[in-house]
């Protein structure tokens, strides 16, 4: 089978380019990743020409010779549709987990995502916290999320509780909460490290003054979990633009009782009386 033919390519593709559809994607901003299946590997593997070994810049042995679907640095999430081969590639990793090589995409020249390093430690993390079940790690740029790093306490603590409050969909499809990142420099290791430590417990990862990372098990979970993380977040600055005090919200035992009826666990941390 061709590549573009394959029916997870025509997902990844899709996706970008609702992200892209979103506003989430300026320029060449975001970037987004997929754990292939073994089965999926086999049905395309014969348009496979593996390229040279580079280092990945971290080590993450428990992906060691796994393959993924990864956009390309610099590339834009609005030509993935148009121009796909140029646009992205798939990646084999060697057996320690510390190099990369391109078997696919790319025809151009370029190498994948700057933030390569992130995107697989979050994965190896993530493998090991699901048992393998969540293969998609996706980055974006939403607006509104990104607006209210300027605004709330920099905790997971507080940005949790505010989206949560926005709409009550929020605390079943994120009933961890969301981590935070404090402002770092993008794509180096030291915000990769930071970053899957909060991803050991959240799903959610938002980058102060940059975006959000997501992690899911598939594309469409993956998808709309930012979706609505980023439209609770519009709701808030909405209401923050109107006033800087609620008149009504929902309260801690409101959450317990939604908790129980949607069968959730949610962290009482984050169900704090406010002050």
């Amino acid at each position: 089978m061709k590549v573009l033919e394959a029916e997870f390519v025509k997902g990844f593709m899709r996706m970008a380019d609702d992200g892209w559809l979103e506003g989430w994607h300026e320029r060449n901003g975001g970037n987004l990743s997929y754990r292939i299946k073994a089965e999926e590997v086999e049905s395309v593997r014969e348009e496979f020409t593996p390229g040279e070994w580079k280092p990945i810049g971290t080590s993450v042995p428990v992906l060691a010779g796994e393959y993924f679907l990864v956009t390309g640095s610099g590339k834009y999430f609005r030509n993935v549709m148009i121009k796909p081969e140029d646009s992205f590639c798939i990646i084999e990793l060697d057996v320690s987990g510390e190099n990369y090589r391109i078997v696919w995409g790319l025809v151009n020249g370029g190498r994948p995502t700057s933030e390569l390093p992130s995107h697989l430690m979050n994965h190896e993390v993530k493998v090991l916290a699901t048992n393998g079940r969540h293969r998609v790690i996706y980055h974006a740029h939403p607006a509104n999320t990104i607006a209210l790093t300027f605004v709330l306490p920099l905790t997971d603590e507080a940005f949790t509780r505010e989206l949560w409050e926005m709409a009550t969909e929020c605390p079943v499809v994120f009933p961890d909460g969301v981590g935070v990142v404090p402002w770092m420099v993008p794509g180096g290791r030291d915000i990769a490290v930071a970053t899957s430590e909060l991803m050991k417990k959240y799903d959610v990862a938002i980058w102060a003054h940059h975006g959000m990372f997501c992690s899911g098990e598939d594309f469409d979970l993956t998808f709309g979990l930012m979706h609505t993380v980023e439209k609770s977040a519009e709701i808030l600055v909405k209401v923050l633009s109107m006033t800087n005090a609620k008149r009504q919200t929902i309260t801690p035992d409101d959450f317990r009782h939604l908790a129980k009826d949607f069968n959730v666990t949610l962290p009482e941390k984050f169900l704090f009386e406010k002050e």
